[in-house]
């Protein structure tokens, strides 16, 4: 398996109130006809499906789905963006988990819930500078 990760799906009870919260970011949504509300990202995907479906897709019951202990995370380009786009994402809707500050490894990062319950950080990593197009490494580039 090459190492990568093309889709990201996250399972929602409401599909159209996870969808205009990313749109609220300012994101694009692609729908196609299989009921899957996507956002292309840089080399990657996310994908917003109808948690039931996702279930039944999988064959278990919704219950075992639960919620995962997992966090996304969107890096900055600069210190003073972390603030901003939780911000952002508050008047969007989400729900601050912690606010912007310093962390002791010498970065910069927030928290915060979508109403889909996913877990974002919002990060600034003056160790993993972003690319011109985005895209980031873990050491930089």
């Amino acid at each position: 398996m090459e190492q990568r990760v093309s889709l990201i799906t996250i399972g929602v009870e409401d599909l159209e109130t996870a969808a205009v919260f990313y749109e609220k970011l300012g994101w694009r949504r692609v729908e196609s006809p299989d009921g899957v509300i996507a956002f292309d990202l840089i080399g990657q995907t996310l994908g917003l499906y109808p948690l039931a479906a996702l279930a039944d897709e999988m064959g278990v019951d919704v219950a075992t789905l639960g919620g995962g202990s997992m966090t996304l995370s969107h890096n900055c380009r600069a210190k003073d963006d972390v603030a901003a786009l939780i911000d952002q994402a508050e008047r969007a809707g989400a729900e601050v988990l912690k606010p912007a500050s310093d962390v002791f490894w010498g970065g910069h990062h927030g928290y915060f819930r979508a109403p889909d319950k996913t877990i974002w950080e919002i990060a600034f990593n003056p160790f993993s500078t972003l690319a011109a197009d985005g895209s980031f490494r873990w050491n930089g580039y």
